[in-house]
């Protein structure tokens, strides 16, 4: 049993999501009190092409199909419906605060708000407790407020700064107004900030510009960000849950411990996870050293991450981690078309 997952489900104020949608994960993050599935393209590939999930056997029928969108939904339907049974109970048990599985736009489309809505609305149908996986661009934040308003659960994601996670707060504070107004009940906002992701780009600019930046100070990009986003969430009341992923290592999650979020964490972060020594710590209330951020504000590129008008909305398409985490996402929705027995 891993003794840390257990605490922070139980002991701490956070509560952590699957970053898996492999069967025999999701069934171990179950016993470790798991309350979520933050599923995407890149884990529905991973999960697809694991010989030991079955899924060609259970996809058969769908595959004799030659490759199209229509396919490749309802591959993505299938796993995630099937996830989303599984997670049923949490998502009742919690009267639909926690449970969801989350069921990602096609990574092709960032940029365009009709077809974005559409999808929507189509996975948000799937299942009750399905999270609709939106980007963080300007078209997507469009979207997302439509969808709030519409009481389609969101999850806000290709985020990895302050900008947009302040822009999704935004959005998703209007979204509810204009719920309110009609008489209608909100979706919720999981909103989600690539710790681990935001570090390696931001390693990569040090390392091209030649910068005098410490790799101690790097490994805290992300902690920086998302604990001025949770101070700054916790001061207006903002209700929209923030969600850490791409955890890189085991003190993402101990620097972000009690936190009232919910921490994706991949089952390779579980295991680090699991050598953590006791007593266990709440740490969300630790400040990142000063001088570690007065080296980082050294970086154009973190600057634009860590203030909140370091970006407008019409920059976070062009932002240098938002395109490579597209380009990745794209490859693997990519993987789950061509896929066949």
């Amino acid at each position: 049993m891993n003794d840390y997952l257990l605490w922070l489900a139980n002991e701490s104020c956070s509560v952590w999501w699957n970053d898996s949608a492999r069967m025999k994960e999701l069934e171990n993050a179950l016993k470790h009190g798991a309350q979520g599935v933050t599923t995407n393209p890149v884990l529905i590939a991973d999960s697809l092409y694991a010989k030991e999930e079955g899924w060609a056997f259970e996809l058969r029928n769908l595959l004799e199909n030659p490759p199209s969108p229509e396919r490749t939904e309802e591959i993505i339907r299938r796993i995630t419906c099937k996830i989303a049974a599984m997670f049923r109970p949490v998502y009742d048990r919690t009267e639909g605060m926690q449970g969801y599985v989350c069921a990602q736009v096609d990574p092709r489309q960032a940029g365009n708000r009709g077809f974005m809505l559409d999808m929507a609305r189509r996975l948000h149908t799937w299942a009750p407790n399905i999270a609709v996986k939106l980007p963080v661009t300007y078209a997507g934040l469009d979207v997302l407020e439509e969808c709030i308003s519409e009481g389609i659960t969101v999850t806000a994601t290709v985020s990895f700064t302050v900008p947009q996670v302040f822009e999704t707060a935004r959005r998703y504070i209007k979204g509810k107004k204009r719920a309110h107004s009609r008489g209608n009940q909100a979706g919720r906002c999981f909103s989600v900030v690539m710790v681990g992701r935001i570090d390696d780009y931001i390693r990569d600019v040090v390392h091209d510009g030649k910068m005098d930046i410490p790799e101690f100070d790097i490994v805290q990009c992300g902690t920086a960000i998302i604990k001025r986003l949770y101070e700054y969430y916790r001061n207006n009341n903002i209700d929209a849950i923030l969600m850490p992923a791409g955890m890189r290592g085991s003190y993402h999650a101990t620097s972000l411990a009690g936190g009232v979020m919910s921490m994706s964490i991949h089952p390779k972060i579980q295991n680090m996870l699991n050598d953590v020594a006791r007593p266990y710590r709440q740490m969300i209330n630790e400040s990142i050293d000063k001088k570690v951020i007065k080296k980082l504000l050294e970086i154009p590129e973190f600057v634009r991450a860590y203030e909140p008008d370091g970006m407008k909305p019409a920059d976070f398409i062009t932002y240098g981690v938002v395109q490579k985490t597209l380009a990745q996402f794209t490859e693997s929705w990519m993987k789950i078309e061509s896929f066949s027995c």
